[in-house]
């Protein structure tokens, strides 16, 4: 069976971050981008969504092996991401994870809980990443019989309108802490996370 891929989305302009790139920030010494693409290669192949280059982050992801897939209309938002990143996906995949590259706490082993989840719960269409208690995450994984419905939404809601229609068909996969939910999109959300970290 051709396996889920994984598909990155790091092509949003980190506006909340005034004039730094959240996703050039250094974690674990190498960028954020990076060190999320190789987390996410240790469970799937892995499909990375990008702004129109020529643009730093390309060269963050040098050396790895993945599928840069470039929008060119990163600008619309989240779901021209989805759009362009789903054109890349192998037929024969069964389904695809959507996982937000500045998710600093996830591992490469909840991205494999959520994934088997896929086998261990088939009667569901999307499966997603929760807390300890149980509130709603990422990453997220959409059945291949979703793919149509989420190339055809525009702006930047994300997939909140799918994930809605089938609240019934969905399999929550709980992960340690709060790794399903922490996003650092502001200099003060850094700072505290790095101090925090560092105790």
């Amino acid at each position: 069976m051709t396996p889920i891929p994984i598909i990155l989305l790091a092509a949003g302009q980190s506006s909340r971050m005034g004039n730094e790139d959240k996703l050039l920030q250094v974690v674990d010494g190498q960028p954020l981008l990076r060190r999320a693409a190789r987390i996410a290669q240790r469970a799937a192949p892995v499909i990375v969504a990008l702004p129109p280059s020529p643009h730093p982050r390309y060269e963050t992801l040098d050396g790895l092996d993945l599928c840069k897939a470039e929008i060119q209309d990163a600008k619309e938002g989240m779901n021209a991401s989805l759009r362009g990143a789903l054109a890349h996906v192998s037929p024969g995949a069964p389904a695809a994870m959507v996982l937000l590259a500045d998710l600093p706490d996830i591992t490469s082993e909840d991205l494999k809980a959520v994934l088997s989840s896929v086998q261990s719960h088939p009667d569901k269409l999307i499966w997603r990443g929760a807390t300890e208690t149980g509130k709603p995450g990422h990453p997220v994984v959409f059945n291949r019989s979703l793919f149509g419905q989420l190339e055809r939404l525009s702006g930047d809601q994300g997939a909140q309108s799918v994930v809605r229609a089938y609240s019934d068909k969905i399999h929550l996969q709980p992960l340690p802490g709060q790794n399903a939910l922490l996003d650092l999109d502001t200099p003060e959300e850094w700072a505290a996370w790095r101090t925090k970290r560092s105790i």
